[in-house]
């Protein structure tokens, strides 16, 4: 049950992320858009590219410390988790919740059937996510998330 708690809690960051980021209109999270779309933005005068990429460092920052330090940290000191094997479930299970919320409430709900994320003027790049990205992000969720749990738990091991 507090692996549920810890992985919705890591859902909740994720969704700040996005929330705080379309605040002022989706281009503000531009950087999570195809490249086309990106280009697309940039072209037609509603950021610039260097806003792009330094609003994408911040993102990243904010994106991958609670995947690198947060769970880990969780398992350890409030889980208790000790064994390798431990370690490794428990941080798979939560970054699979946060994976599965991403793919499914994000990309495919809220970019995909509402209108949050669309940008006036690149409708003819929609969908955002297309199907050959979403197969990437699926195969990163899926394949991804347990080797980050299996190098984190091999590192907490360590130590």
């Amino acid at each position: 049950m507090l692996i549920l708690v810890e992985g919705l809690a890591m859902c909740f960051i994720l969704l700040m992320i996005c929330v705080v980021g379309i605040a002022n209109g989706p281009v503000g999270c531009v950087y999570f858009y195809e490249p086309e779309v990106q280009e697309k933005v940039v072209e037609l005068g509603l950021t610039t590219k260097e806003k792009i990429k330094k609003d994408y460092a911040i993102a990243g920052v904010a994106l991958f410390v609670p995947i690198l330090f947060f769970a880990p940290a969780m398992v350890y000191f409030i889980n208790g988790a000790r064994g390798f094997w431990d370690i490794f479930l428990q941080i798979t299970v939560i970054l699979m919740i946060v994976g599965l919320f991403d793919r499914l409430f994000i990309d495919w709900y809220w970019v995909g059937k509402t209108k949050a994320w669309h940008i006036p003027g690149t409708e003819e790049l929609m969908p955002y996510v297309p199907k050959k990205t979403l197969v990437h992000k699926w195969i990163g969720t899926v394949v991804g998330y347990p080797l980050i749990a299996a190098i984190q738990a091999a590192i907490m091991m360590m130590f």
